[in-house]
């Protein structure tokens, strides 16, 4: 093999520079390829010694890392060949300028980057472990929630997969407030003192979660990021529409969950059970703050605040298509939607029966019946703020005790009795 001096000593001699014989233009020639040569040979020394050191160390261990940030997967970085090795991994290598760079790997998915013969005092940089993305932490939570959610409502349902629901926020629930008033009235209700061990209460927030842990068995707090439904939800105002089609959505996974439920606001006192007063066969049912008295009517007037519904398939099919028509009425509550596609005609593919409650049984502050013996619940509705409500809802529990007490007696007078009018709220 030639080596490069020798070969470039016979170029030189070619050209006649060897022998002092070159001629200017010659000498110029040569001076380049002089230049030329020295150059190639300075790399070439440097390729192999690079090529030397790479060689002499070993290779760096492999890993699989399961996150990285803003992806999926489990949250720490595993070693391929030891997946249970929790002790620090070193990886050495060189970078653009030939120094030696250590990465030092734990087994928490956290590592740091050394550069070895550059200033100690240079700050490290520092990867952080990776983390679940947005999506998967409020798919984790939901699928927590569920689970709270399904074993609650298999703890409260009565044999035939049924539950009472309400909803209450820090407002409706302070002690003295709707939610004593509400409890109370089952305990003076015909009947109805075992209705409570079949109510599911779902908490809008932290402080009535805890207020219902405090006087009930069964509470499921509805955790909303980024809502805050605490203060009075006065009617389309604020917070008003996210929470009521929120609650509209959780009744939904409780028909898919396979319970029929009946949800009651807590703004309704209960004289008597609901359940033998339901229309027969009907998949939906709802309350009316004015009945004109045929319930399948779509003239009457819904109010959401008492609502049936039966666990079916026509029925899991009415919600979508409840839910799905919000997008044709931008900014109306779920009371107007229903309104509107019971006007326009369930479609025959749902299946679904709608019934309206009589009011002269399941009454309100905008109808009621006169005839306590026929009364079942009675509603805080068409009244404007919650000291109003209250109000007259005490009132209308001290009027259902004392029809009671002349029941009880035998009084022939508890047939004209009445409630108590005009109240601040009540006509």
């Amino acid at each position: 093999m030639i080596r490069p001096q020798a070969g470039l000593l016979l170029r030189l001699r070619s050209l006649g520079v060897a022998g002092g014989h070159a001629r200017p233009a010659a000498m110029k020639s040569a001076t380049s390829l002089l230049l030329g040569a020295a150059l190639a040979t300075a790399f070439f020394l440097l390729y192999t010694s690079l090529c030397r050191d790479l060689g002499a160390g070993s290779p760096p261990p492999r890993f699989e890392t399961g996150a990285v940030a803003g992806g999926g997967g489990d949250r720490e970085a595993r070693h391929l060949n030891h997946p249970n090795q929790q002790e620090e991994h070193v990886t050495k290598a060189k970078d653009e300028e030939g120094k030696e760079v250590v990465t030092r790997s734990d087994g928490d998915g956290g590592a740091r980057t050394e550069h070895k013969g550059r200033d100690n005092k240079q700050p490290q940089q520092i990867v952080m472990p990776a983390t679940s993305t947005p999506t998967q932490q409020q798919q984790q939570k939901q699928n927590g929630d569920d689970d709270d959610l399904a074993d609650l409502l298999r703890r409260a349902a009565t044999p035939d997969k049924t539950v009472l629901m309400t909803a209450i926020n820090s407002a409706w629930a302070a002690p003295g407030s709707f939610l004593d008033l509400f409890l109370d009235s089952f305990r003076h209700g015909e009947g109805t003192a075992d209705l409570p061990k079949h109510l599911l209460i779902v908490s809008m927030d932290g402080t009535a979660h805890a207020r219902c842990l405090a006087a009930h068995a069964f509470c499921y707090w509805l955790r909303i990021p980024g809502m805050d439904f605490t203060g009075e939800q006065k009617y389309m105002k604020g917070d008003y529409l996210e929470m009521m089609w929120r609650r509209n959505v959780l009744q939904r996974r409780v028909l898919e969950l396979g319970y029929s439920f009946l949800f009651t606001d807590v703004d309704i006192l209960w004289f008597r059970s609901p359940f033998p007063r339901l229309p027969a066969g009907a998949d939906v049912v709802m309350s009316s703050d004015f009945f004109v008295g045929d319930p399948a009517s779509p003239g009457n007037y819904p109010n959401g605040g008492l609502l049936y519904v039966r666990a079916s398939p026509a029925a899991v099919a009415f919600y979508e298509q409840w839910q799905a028509s919000r997008a044709r009425f931008p900014g109306k509550h779920e009371q107007y939607v229903f309104d509107m596609i019971v006007k326009e005609g369930v479609p025959a593919r749902i299946g679904a029966t709608v019934r309206f409650l009589d009011t002269a049984v399941f009454g309100g502050f905008c109808q009621h019946g006169k005839d306590l013996g026929k009364v079942a619940t009675m509603h805080a509705n068409c009244c404007v703020g919650l000291e109003n409500k209250l109000f007259d809802l005490k009132n209308v529990l001290e009027d259902w005790k004392e029809y009671r007490k002349r029941v009880a007696a035998g009084g022939g007078d508890a047939r004209g009795f009445s409630w108590r009018v005009p109240g601040r709220c009540i006509h």
